[in-house]
């Protein structure tokens, strides 16, 4: 009788893992492109823009595979530099006292190692009135998207900055106005909020981090080992969000990216072999963190992103607790079904089904990303 109780349980179980499967098939892609960056100084003769994409966002509407062969040789994304310059030229609207003016010459376009476009523009002449700045761009990329704008003067100090959107895509600043220069002064909030909202977003599409998360609480059947983890994973990679940020420490995303997959996949199979009962596991979750704050600050500092006189600190700090509201809302969402689960005769096998759909997919990420 005990079997045929737990029988629709169990059908249950493999029921949730068949669905968990289908989701996390179409996870293939542990990020989502989601934010790009320009920079706008105004000049004493002109006004340049630098501007940075992923080079992903790029490609879906300038296409680089001339030979349809799905990879992009160092040749062909040379031979693209010009459409790429073209697109954004057409796709950008500048507008000096009230006249929209043209770039004075193509684009100026170079490729770093992380797959960023950074493309540079001059237009003329300087603004005495009024300057604005539309990213009609942002229409064509994926709803959510977002474009971190700045302006300083010729000093280098920020006029203003604004985090733009495909509702809301342009900028606006009256440089002819008495304290023009500190208009950014009054930004602060807003920078903390949109950073922080950026945080938020970026851990609940980080599907690679909240897989990892995932696995290492699964083994968990009470609050203590679980604030444990989740601490440990927080201190972690919050010193090595800060530390990249700050430029003190560099490791490139062709080191970090593959890294992080192989720590799920590590974290999953110490689960499969050593059970609900690891010991030790909130070193582990430091050791691994340590290189999951690699990933968080490829976020800002890899499109160079910085705000007022405080340079990365207020985006760093604002959104390194998004990372960590994002992740308490998770952790609070999905400890309490783990911990129920944990406590029923077949936890074994939710352990074990679940850690093999984890390493499964994890074994994916690490594939694609070194391989593919």
């Amino acid at each position: 009788m005990a079997k045929i109780r737990e029988m629709p349980a169990l059908a249950g179980i493999r029921v949730w893992l068949a669905l968990a499967l289908v989701l996390l098939s179409n996870l293939a892609a542990a990020h989502a492109p989601g934010l790009s960056s320009i920079e706008l100084t105004l000049q004493a003769d002109r006004v340049v823009a630098k501007m940075t994409f992923a080079l992903q966002d790029i490609e879906a509407f300038s296409p680089m595979d001339t030979d349809l062969d799905a990879e992009v040789s160092a040749t062909e994304r040379e031979a693209a530099k010009p459409a790429v310059a073209k697109l954004l030229s057409e796709q950008t609207r500048v507008t000096i006292d009230g006249v929209d003016v043209q770039p004075t010459e193509p684009g100026i376009v170079n490729y770093d190692d992380q797959n960023n476009a950074h493309v540079e523009f001059n237009y003329q002449p300087a603004p005495k009135r009024q300057f604005s700045v539309q990213s009609k761009f942002l229409a064509w990329l994926q709803d959510g998207h977002q474009q971190h704008l700045t302006v300083r003067n010729a000093a280098g100090n920020q006029v203003a900055e604004k985090m733009l959107r495909r509702d809301d895509d342009q900028l606006q600043v009256n440089v002819g106005e008495p304290g023009a220069a500190e208009a950014g002064s009054g930004h602060t909030g807003s920078t903390f909020s949109d950073f922080f909202k950026l945080g938020v977003e970026h851990i609940l599409t980080g599907y690679d981090h909240l897989l990892f998360l995932f696995a290492l609480l699964a083994v968990t059947h009470s609050f203590w080992p679980a604030i444990k983890i989740v601490t440990f994973f927080t201190i972690a990679h919050s010193i090595t969000l800060a530390c990249a940020g700050l430029n003190l420490v560099d490791l490139p995303s062709s080191f970090v990216e593959p890294f992080i997959a192989a720590t799920i996949v590590y974290v999953a199979v110490e689960n499969l072999v050593r059970g609900d009962h690891p010991k030790g596991r909130q070193w582990l979750t430091f050791g691994f963190g340590l290189i999951h704050g690699f990933g968080f600050a490829s976020v800002l500092r890899e499109l160079d992103i910085s705000s007022g006189d405080s340079g990365i600190l207020l985006p760093l700090l604002s959104f390194n607790l998004g990372i960590e509201a994002g992740q308490i809302t998770v952790a609070s969402i999905v400890l309490p079904l783990i911990w129920w689960l944990n406590n029923k005769p077949y936890a074994d096998k939710f352990l074990k089904g679940c850690s093999a759909l984890v390493c499964l997919v994890g074994t994916y990420w690490f594939i694609e990303r070194t391989l593919l």
